[in-house]
């Protein structure tokens, strides 16, 4: 059997492991490319008809920068309570065991099932002045419906299941035997939390804000029944944007989803960064 020289420039491609990945490669690119990349696209060539004067001019309207403020920043506050108590919510579905537990568990699903609408309604019906909950907190002096806490408590409501669910796999791998480890070396329980288990949950935490984050900051449906859509007040960006179509206003549809587009983007970016060196730190 005679032998090729390796001057002879013939290279030989090994077999891939997994077969298909061109053909799987080509069906993901052709499927983002016609769900997300062409309406984006469309959406920036739009706005990009405006010209930089009109485009300015939309970007730093008083109402639109409020509207803004209001998404982004109850978003923000949302992500980061859901982050607290979704943490939470995961180590006790994961670490105890008691009656009703697994109810507990499918309950914390019922924002994916549930409408926003409906979700909306409800919140609406308990934290209105005259609701269950809003006519207790009344008297205090504290008002919850149609103010931006109201948004909060919508986006805390819809989006505590994406931290659950993202943290809750990471926790069940995690096994018991080194936090005993931790005790027997003398480590106080905060020190076995934050130093033995926070890093290797620190990932999964900054991929539930995220999503958290940006399930929020589009939110509609369960927010403008209870935010009272009061401009300059509690309106948020997505109706602004609805009502800008309703005006036949297009153009300055286009333009404020190009900066909510471009503002959201940029954030997550950076929590992606972080979230690589986190893991690469601590992994």
């Amino acid at each position: 059997m005679t032998s090729v020289p390796a001057s002879a420039g013939w290279r030989f491609k090994a077999p891939s492991v997994i077969p298909g990945f061109g053909l799987t490669l080509g069906f993901s690119l052709a499927y983002l490319t016609l769900i997300i990349l062409i309406p984006l696209s469309g959406l920036v060539w739009r706005t990009a008809s405006l010209g930089w004067t009109d485009f300015w001019t939309i970007a730093f309207d008083r109402r639109t920068l409020k509207a803004l403020e209001i998404s982004f920043g109850t978003a923000l506050i949302a992500a980061a309570v859901n982050v607290v108590f979704g943490t939470i919510v995961a180590w006790v579905l994961v670490r105890y065991n008691f009656p009703g537990r697994r109810i507990v568990d499918a309950m914390v699903d019922l924002p994916f099932a549930l409408p926003t609408a409906v979700a909306g309604i409800a919140l609406t019906t308990l934290y209105a002045p005259n609701g269950w909950i809003g006519a207790l907190l009344a008297p205090l002096g504290i008002k919850v419906a149609y103010t931006p806490l109201g948004i909060i408590i919508a986006l805390v409501f819809i989006g505590l299941p994406f931290v659950v669910r993202t943290v809750q796999p990471i926790m069940e791998e995690i096994d018991k035997g080194v936090e005993e480890v931790a005790a027997t070396l003398g480590a106080t329980r905060f020190q076995t939390v934050w130093r033995v288990l926070f890093p290797g949950l620190s990932p999964a935490i900054l991929t539930g804000f995220a999503l958290a984050f940006a399930r929020g900051v589009g939110e509609y449906g369960s927010v403008i029944f209870i935010a009272g859509n009061l401009p300059y007040v509690s309106e948020i960006a997505p109706l602004l944007i609805v009502i800008r179509l309703e005006e036949y206003d297009y153009a300055a549809a286009t333009a404020i989803a190009t900066i909510m587009l471009t503002l959201s983007f940029a954030m997550l970016l950076f929590i992606n960064l972080v979230q690589a060196w986190s893991r690469k730190r601590y992994g």
